[in-house]
């Protein structure tokens, strides 16, 4: 295990990856490192955890890639103790491809045919530049397959060719070009010319590649996909045949000529074809990974969303010719009925839909009302803001409510309700906990990242479960309340664990401690290691047990409340701590970083970090695109954050745009630096296009 080499990728020093590769090999999960094995780590964060994790796996999969590599090359019986501990020592992916490049076996090329018609010795003769007479020596070689000397000498040529192609100095040479000076260019298809308009900035574009920002590059390899346009990655052909030509030609003769015509061949044919794919490859995979940190950060913000708790909820998902849908849920989460206003276009029954609204609020003592951001929303706002209730408003974001009306848990949970009344009880649970709603729905589903159906699906997948999984354990999950769907996502445990959880809740009626998750099946000491500090058991036996200390401390907490005479209820509680003196209390393993995180818990059991859900006024001014006009101030919700700017839910269809040109009165290079999701801004109307549906806004003074 090359531990320098992942230090040296992660910035981490080698003691403290050793150290968690170790916890990793041992079965630990990230959550669990960050939070209780900081000793350990030196006080790691998640993020760098998961990139030692995923450095530790790249590794491995090099590795087994070199020990293919070499039972190919000595099944050929070429492998010399030089070669193997060139591979060995080989931790360039691209790099030990070139090596590998000589000993690939594939389809028969040119070079292969020309050297099976006995044609290497005068290739090797060509690039030796000794030769006065090609002509005559091209001669030696003629045969029934080589019938002329032109035959001959552009048999050679392949040879040479591929010599070139396979050299690692010559690909080096070309693969620093791409890295550091290649173009990204793309060109409109001029029969799809109409049909591409949304991609006319990039008919006739050019930018180079390292410059081009992620949402650009996917921009256009998604009309590239969908055959708008014609994508290249260029370099300056012209100095690299001169680079090259500086490094093979060192004669003026008929070899060096021949040389000269196989070196425009290698790199037309070979080298610029194979490293182009290889730099398009780099950049897609340096823009996914941009795009899925984006999408990562803004999924974070939404599922870290303050809940609005333990309340009865009136939820709505408007609708205008179909009615608005109409939910009452218990404080918590249960649903108790619903019922179906048409209060707009085109039945307007507006007094009628005002009736229901109130009898349900006094029947069920509403206090909080959660209303669908889509199609009718902010009419729906409106609506009931004319009704004059007591009750706070707020509009919640549906993306994603109608996979969760239509998915097999929709179903399981609700059976005998329609689709849409499915969509309500997903808007209202989304008020009163998004964590716990959210988790239900597939993450790629919620949008808000950008071009997450171009980037790779696979590493998005694996980033976002990550994401979901560190929210989760990172806000604690109650243990008596919590779905199968939310506990799955605990530190070490699993869809299966996480189910018998739920059974066994039901059989037992609910937990009383922590230790009684021992006696779940299939529940052993390594997975309840891993979870417990994450499960909170609410009013139990236990008042540590509705914190984040782990049931490992708990002697070492009981020790210093018996020693300093605490309470863990007792009102001044926070006084007490702050007197304690924690260097006598470290021991070999558990240092300052571990009681501190002890005596935040304890100075706040059971509190939820997320805070509380916020009621956003909207401008009374608008209720269309059509109403807002330049110069207005305008309050809304950010809902996306991309690498170009961010989007403003202002209460009506149309997000705005706030470009992040737009953001600061100074220079801004990331728009998450100063915005995030969730985020109450006023913004000042700078441009309207009622025919393109877009808003853009600016935050500058």
């Amino acid at each position: 295990m090359n531990v320098k080499w992942i230090a040296d990728q992660t910035g981490v020093r080698e003691p403290v990856v050793s150290k968690v590769i170790s916890l990793l090999h041992d079965g630990a999960t990230i959550p669990f490192i960050a939070r209780y094995r900081k000793e350990m780590t030196g006080s790691l964060d998640e993020v760098k955890i998961a990139a030692i994790k995923q450095q530790l796996e790249k590794l491995n999969k090099l590795e087994k890639r070199k020990a293919s590599i070499l039972d190919v090359i000595k099944d050929q019986n070429q492998l010399t103790p030089a070669l193997k501990e060139k591979i060995e020592a080989c931790y360039d992916p691209d790099l030990l491809e070139d090596i590998y490049l000589p000993y690939k076996k594939s389809r028969k090329t040119k070079a292969d045919i020309a050297k099976a018609q006995g044609l290497e010795p005068l290739a090797r003769l060509i690039t030796a530049q000794r030769s006065d007479d090609l002509q005559q020596q091209a001669k030696r070689y003629l045969s029934a397959d080589v019938k002329t000397t032109e035959d001959a000498l552009e048999g050679a040529r392949h040879i040479i060719a591929s010599w070139i192609n396979e050299n690692q100095k010559t690909r080096e040479h070309i693969r620093q070009m791409y890295q550091r000076h290649s173009r990204v260019e793309s060109s409109v298809i001029k029969k799809k010319k109409e049909e591409a308009g949304k991609y006319r900035d990039y008919f006739d574009f050019s930018e180079a590649a390292t410059r081009i920002p992620s949402h650009r590059l996917l921009a256009i390899l998604r009309a590239e996909q969908e055959g708008l346009l014609r994508v290249k990655i260029s370099i300056d052909q012209d100095r690299a045949r001169e680079k090259l030509s500086r490094y093979y030609l060192k004669s003026r003769g008929d070899c060096a000529t021949q040389i000269d015509i196989a070196l425009k061949d290698a790199l037309k044919r070979l080298l610029l074809p194979s490293l182009e794919n290889e730099t398009r490859k780099a950049l897609k995979e340096k823009a996914d990974q941009e795009a899925i940190q984006i999408f990562s950060k803004n999924l974070r913000q939404l599922l870290l969303a303050p809940p609005l708790g333990r309340y009865p909820v009136l939820a709505i998902d408007p609708g205008f010719r179909t009615g608005c849908k109409v939910v009452v849920l218990d404080e918590f989460g249960g649903y108790l009925k619903h019922q179906t206003i048409y209060p707009h276009p085109p039945q307007m029954k507006t007094r009628e839909a005002a009736d229901i609204i109130q009898k349900l609020i006094d029947q069920y003592k509403i206090q909080h009302i959660a209303i669908g951001n889509g199609t009718a929303g902010r009419e729906s706002l409106q609506f009931l803001k004319d009704i004059d209730s007591s009750c706070e408003l707020y509009m919640v974001n549906e993306d994603g409510a109608s996979i969760y009306s239509a998915s097999a848990i929709a179903r399981e949970e609700f059976p005998d309700l329609d689709i849409t009344i499915r969509g309500a009880i997903s808007i209202g649970r989304r008020l009163m906990d998004p964590l716990s709603e959210l988790v239900k729905i597939d993450a790629k589903s919620i949008g808000v990242g950008q071009y997450q159906h171009d980037v790779n699906q696979s590493l998005l997948q694996t980033d976002l479960d990550m994401t979901v999984s560190s929210c989760v354990n990172a806000v604690g999950i109650n243990v008596n309340s919590a779905s199968q769907h939310l506990l799955q996502y605990v530190s070490g445990l699993g869809p299966t664990l996480a189910k018998n959880i739920v059974t066994y809740r039901a059989d037992i009626g609910g937990f009383k401690n922590r230790k009684q998750l021992l006696q779940v099946p299939r529940m052993g000491a390594k997975a309840y290691e891993q979870a417990a500090g994450f499960l909170r058991v609410k009013a139990g036996d236990n008042p540590l047990d509705d914190t984040g200390i782990h049931p490992e401390r708990y002697d070492t907490v009981s020790k210093i409340m018996a020693e300093r005479k605490i309470n863990i209820n007792e009102p001044n509680i926070q006084v007490k701590l702050t007197e304690i003196k924690l260097s006598e209390y470290t021991t070999e393993d558990m240092g300052q970083e571990t009681l501190q995180d002890i005596m935040q818990e304890l100075a706040k059991p059971g509190l939820d970090p997320r805070g509380e859900a916020e009621v956003v006024e909207f401008s009374d001014q608008i209720r269309s695109i059509e109403d807002v006009a330049v110069g207005m101030k305008l309050t809304g919700i950010v809902n996306n954050v991309t690498k170009f700017g961010a989007f403003v839910d202002l209460g009506i269809k149309e997000s705005g745009l706030i470009h992040v040109s737009q953001m600061a009165d100074r220079f801004i290079s990331d728009p998450s630096t100063v915005l995030s999701l969730n985020q109450t801004v006023t913004a000042t109307v700078i441009e309207v296009d009622v025919a393109r549906k877009r808003i853009s806004l600016s935050l500058k003074s």
